[in-house]
This record gives structure tokens, C-alpha cells and sequence, in this order.
């Protein structure tokens, strides 16, 4: 499950960052950014701090500029995780955002795109979201999959994987250990049908690829080696 790992160094939100733009998409607000005409769409799903992040918009506009459709909505409806109200501990909060929802949602978004004219579509999933990516990873939905420092994923999900998928963790990871991706790699790897690359990133923490901080060198620069393969594989396999 989500704990406190999942709320550290928590982003300040800023609906006005980025330099794309914010409508609706199957229903809910979603920041969109890139070629409108695309026909390959990256679908961002964020963490518990929501499609408001600064790092995660620039990442998405980072993914834009390679030419593809990256759409970051809002699976949290304007309430994404606040670090600093006791009373609702991220496991409250979550009660009444369980990605199983987020899963429902995705399937209108992805709905969306193809009306769009959207032929191929990735989706990366950031701790939270990572759960809602697994769960998709089915060529009737997406054609390519990244997880990066998943939250409540289990092997036995990872079995389902029916799309190639890229998994990118942390060495300092409660939540997704190195030995739990060592595992993911394993069965992924007994999957003949399945293209998958599983990395452990050294000397940094869950979360770092969307909160990282921007006065530490060494994670900075992890940050970016991670942005980096996600591109490398959306450009292999959303096409």
C-alpha cells in the first residue's frame, strides 16, 4: 500500500506550470501537451500529488518534444494528497482514491485519444499511478507500459502483463524493493511473448524521477538518465 515513502519531498502545485494546456479529456481535466494531431499519445498517471506538479508537467512536455500526444489527467477530481493535514494521512486519503478507479478512468481517457485519431498510446505510471498502468498493460488498451517506483504492485499482477513494459525503481524503495523488481524481472523475463526491461537505479529513493531534488547533482542527473529510457521506449514502441 501507499505510505509515507510515497509523500516525501512533496512537489508545490502549480496549475499554471507547463507549456501546455489544461481541458477536458474523457471527463476529466487533463493537461495536454504536444502535436494535437499525433497519432502516438503518452499517458503521464501521476502519483498522489496529482497532475499539478511542475516536474511531472515538464516531463510530459520533455515527452511532447519528441513529437508524441502526452495527456496528464486529473484522476483525483482536485483533490490530490495534501502532506501537511494530520487528519488525513495518505491512508485515509487514498480510501477515497483507490487506483481501481483510476483504471476505470484510464479507459475513458484511452477511449478519448482513439476517437482522436490516436492509433498507438504508452502509459507511464509514477508510484500510484504505476498501479493503474499494470492493470491496463493490455493491447485493447495501451501498446506499451512504464512503471516507475511502483506502489502496490504484487507479482502475481505482473503476470498479467500482456504489452512490453519497462520497469525503472530506486535502491532505497520500502515499496518496491530491488528484490520485489528482481522478482517482477523474473517473471517478465519467463514471458517470451513480452519485450520488458526491469532497472535499479543506485543511491536513490522512491519517487525520485518526479521529486527529485533540484539542489542535489547525483539525483538530478538519475532524473534524467530515467527520463531518458521512458523515451527510449515510448519512441521503440508507440509507433
Amino acid at each position: 500500500m501507499s505510505g509515507p515513502e510515497c509523500c516525501t519531498n512533496p512537489p508545490a502545485l502549480n496549475p499554471s506550470s507547463g507549456s501546455g494546456h489544461v481541458e477536458k479529456l474523457g471527463g476529466l481535466d487533463t493537461y495536454l501537451t504536444g502535436p494535437a494531431d499525433s497519432n502516438r499519445a503518452v499517458l503521464l498517471i501521476s502519483d498522489v500529488f496529482g497532475y499539478e506538479a511542475p516536474k511531472l508537467r515538464k516531463l510530459a512536455d520533455k515527452i511532447a518534444a519528441a513529437g508524441f500526444y502526452v495527456v496528464v489527467p486529473d484522476f483525483f477530481y482536485g483533490d490530490p494528497y495534501v502532506a501537511d493535514i494530520p487528519e488525513r494521512p495518505v491512508q485515509v486519503w487514498i480510501k477515497d482514491h483507490g487506483p481501481d478507479k483510476g483504471v476505470e478512468d484510464t479507459k475513458l481517457v484511452v477511449e478519448a485519444l482513439k476517437s482522436k485519431g490516436v492509433s498507438a498510446i504508452g502509459a507511464a505510471g509514477f508510484c500510484w499511478g504505476a498501479k493503474v498502468v499494470v492493470e491496463l498493460a493490455k493491447p485493447q488498451f495501451i501498446q506499451a507500459a512504464l512503471m516507475l517506483h511502483p506502489s502496490m504492485v504484487t507479482v502475481d499482477v505482473i503476470k498479467g502483463v500482456e504489452v512490453p513494459i519497462a520497469i525503472l525503481g530506486a535502491e532505497h524503495d520500502k515499496f518496491s524493493p530491488p528484490a520485489l523488481l528482481k522478482q517482477f524481472e523474473e517473471v517478465l523475463a519467463a514471458k517470451n511473448e513480452v519485450e520488458s526491461f526491469v532497472k535499479v537505479f543506485p543511491n536513490v529513493s522512491h519517487g525520485w524521477t518526479v521529486r527529485y531534488d533540484v539542489d542535489d547533482p547525483a539525483v538530478v542527473s538519475a532524473a534524467e538518465e530515467a527520463h531518458q529510457n521512458m523515451l527510449h521506449w515510448v519512441s521503440k514502441y508507440v509507433k
